[in-house]
């Protein structure tokens, strides 16, 4: 190759658009994350977590289920579920979708192939343990189809994952928003059913939300 050609090479080359990581300015860690989730840790894994959301308490609560009994919803969300490719979780005002869902906390949706976590906005604020315990639960809709049986599954998911969260991360119930509040709930009822789905099972049949629901759905069969 001759001169001239080695400095039309040099030139493309000091041409070309150079990648630059995320910038760690754009992350605001919340004082309510654990102390692991710097904006380090969180810039390190969001690799693993981009294609799901781009917010970084959705990043936490799903690097939260590791090690619990979560860590199948977690994977779900990740991709290994129905449809075979990740689910989006995004924060959402659900009255947008249909005014009877304004006061849900979360819904799970599909569109086409695609599968769908949406959290109620007023939840953006809650911790991200919370939020954990919450897509533990959502993960396990993965179709169009839901009953008494599945919600009965997915509540005492949500709750056995809430117990393990403050075992492993115990700061996570002092922001006392209403998403904690939920959880408490679930906590307690888990709890007092000496850790089964007994007094959960009996404020799903009471729930004017689930009113209409069939008692069985596919991969819930038993009540």
């Amino acid at each position: 190759m001759n001169l001239k050609k080695i400095t039309l090479t040099l030139a493309a080359i000091l041409l070309l658009p150079i990648s630059t990581p995320a910038k760690s300015d754009n992350i605001v860690i919340p004082q309510n994350f654990p102390d692991k989730y710097t904006k380090e840790y969180i810039l390190d894994v969001m690799p693993l977590y981009k294609s799901v959301s781009k917010e970084p308490v959705i990043m936490a609560a799903l690097d939260m289920l590791i090690g619990t009994t979560g860590e199948f919803s977690r994977n779900a969300i990740l991709g290994n579920n129905l449809s075979q490719r990740p689910m989006k979780v995004e924060f959402k005002n659900l009255s947008e979708i249909d005014s009877k869902y304004a006061n849900f906390d979360a819904l799970g949706w599909k569109k086409g192939k695609q599968l769908y976590i949406y959290i109620n906005a007023k939840h953006k604020d809650a911790p991200p343990g919370a939020i954990a315990a919450l897509l533990s639960h959502e993960a396990l809709h993965q179709d169009e189809y839901n009953s008494v049986a599945e919600e009965t599954y997915a509540w005492t998911m949500e709750a056995a994952v809430w117990c393990e969260i403050l075992r492993i991360y115990p700061k996570s119930d002092e922001n006392l928003s209403s998403l904690v509040k939920r959880e408490n709930n679930l906590k307690r009822m888990f709890e007092k059913g000496n850790y089964s789905d007994k007094y959960i099972k009996k404020e799903i049949r009471v729930n004017p939300g689930y009113k209409n629901l069939p008692q069985t759905s596919p991969g819930f069969e038993d009540i």
